[in-house]
């Protein structure tokens, strides 16, 4: 790191359990950000300001108006403009060091499996079962660590699933895939603004840790949200060894 670096990251690197190592790993890392939406926003502005060295982001969607309620990563005048593109004027803006790649079409699972690569953590920000399984398929595969969360309403829950280590339950575990195509969509159900911030901020926590293997992630427990009570929940979780994907 260069004195820029160093003053910039100096509050990270004054915490005993991070110091310059731990800030080393973050410059050096990669993270892949699926979703650069409600989740997305918070997700790829802390790990940008924490220093993550490269992000890829992908999102195939535009901002419209009725996304600004949330998705504080875009403005106004990102209306009409791609939201992996318009979260990349924000990072430029925040921590110029910082390398971001924009995926700007719908992925299929073998691109990112392809995308996945070389990443050292994927964050689902997604806003659908789809995607959220083709990314656990990917990680499992690719012995990635996957954070995990969703948010609609006042509700929302966060798991990170951490494929190095054998025992770790996957999202199929947690909703198997029978084959309904129901979805839960923000734009026909609505969600509580400040509800994806907060889940999105614990989501690049999570990202953090795992990048700098430090505390304990939340492999194996699932944390809920309830903003109308501000009350958080935690569900342990435990591999289903009948599962389809991961057994």
């Amino acid at each position: 790191m260069n004195d820029n670096q160093l003053l910039r990251y100096s509050r990270h690197i004054l915490l005993p359990q991070i110091g310059y190592e731990g800030q080393e790993k973050i410059v050096n890392s990669h993270a892949l950000i699926v979703g650069a939406g409600g989740l997305g926003a918070p997700v790829a502005l802390y790990l940008a300001a924490s220093g993550v060295g490269k992000l890829t982001l992908c999102d195939f969607d535009v901002v419209d108006l009725t996304n600004l309620q949330r998705q504080i990563i875009h403005t106004t005048q990102s209306v009409g403009v791609n939201k992996a593109v318009s979260a990349q004027h924000a990072i430029d803006a925040i921590n110029p060091d910082i390398v971001v790649q924009t995926i700007q079409q719908k992925s299929t699972e073998v691109e990112f499996a392809q995308l996945a690569e070389n990443v050292d953590v994927v964050i689902d920000c997604s806003d659908n079962f789809a995607t959220r399984y083709a990314l656990n398929r990917v990680c499992l595969k690719l012995k990635k660590p996957l954070v995990s969360g969703a948010a609609i309403g006042f509700e929302g829950q966060i798991t990170v699933f951490d494929f190095r280590n054998a025992s770790s339950p996957c999202y199929h575990c947690l909703y198997p895939d029978v084959g309904s195509d129901a979805e839960m969509r923000c734009a026909d159900n609505g969600v509580f603004a400040p509800l994806v911030g907060m889940i999105g901020t614990a989501q690049a926590a999570e990202a953090l840790k795992l990048i700098m293997h430090l505390g304990e992630s939340l492999q194996g427990r699932l944390l809920l949200l309830d903003t109308l009570s501000m009350q958080w929940r935690t569900i342990k979780l435990s591999r289903d060894h009948a599962c389809a994907v991961c057994s």
